[in-house]
């Protein structure tokens, strides 16, 4: 299998992972990491559920990989995300010493690998990944609009003050 077709396989998995989020009332983002081509830990935004702003699915994963491997050095490991991480996110990706990012959709308004920062990729600290961006974007960004669309029209706006 050449590697596009596999990020796909793999985005499908973090697109499942958003929708447990989806299902659970949090905004719909997934992750996963693949270590030697299998999934090693999944992850999906619990900040509502857990009462916690540090529950992205980006930081659920590393944890839970960090779990699996038994080091908090992942090195080997692509994490897959349906959106491009935040400055906690990226900087946790380099923290953890993951070698690839794959991610879908662009986040305009809080992304740290392109469109505000490129904290996963800065000269300046001491380990940068390989990104690959856009993989099912189109299907990334559709869940997301699809989300904050129903917010917005619903009558419980509180979670819109994000």
């Amino acid at each position: 299998m050449d590697n596009e077709k596999q990020d796909e396989q793999f985005m499908k998995m973090a697109l499942a992972q958003a929708d447990i989020a989806l299902e659970g009332g949090d905004v719909p983002i997934g992750a996963v990491i693949v270590y030697q081509n299998k999934i090693i830990a999944k992850g999906c935004n619990q900040r509502h559920k857990l009462n916690d702003p540090t529950a992205h699915a980006e930081i659920i994963a590393i944890t839970a990989a960090a779990e699996y491997i038994g080091n908090w050095r992942l090195h080997g490991c692509t994490i897959y995300v349906t959106l491009e991480p935040c400055c906690m996110c990226a900087g946790a990706l380099v923290l953890a010493r993951i070698d690839r990012l794959v991610y879908g959709c662009d986040d305009p308004k809080a992304g740290a690998v392109k469109s505000l920062y490129n904290i996963v990729q800065d000269k300046r600290l001491n380990h940068r990944l390989e990104v690959t961006s856009g993989v099912l974007g189109d299907e990334c960004s559709a869940v997301l609009t699809d989300f904050f669309r129903k917010k917005r029209n619903s009558t419980d706006n509180n979670f819109l003050k994000d």
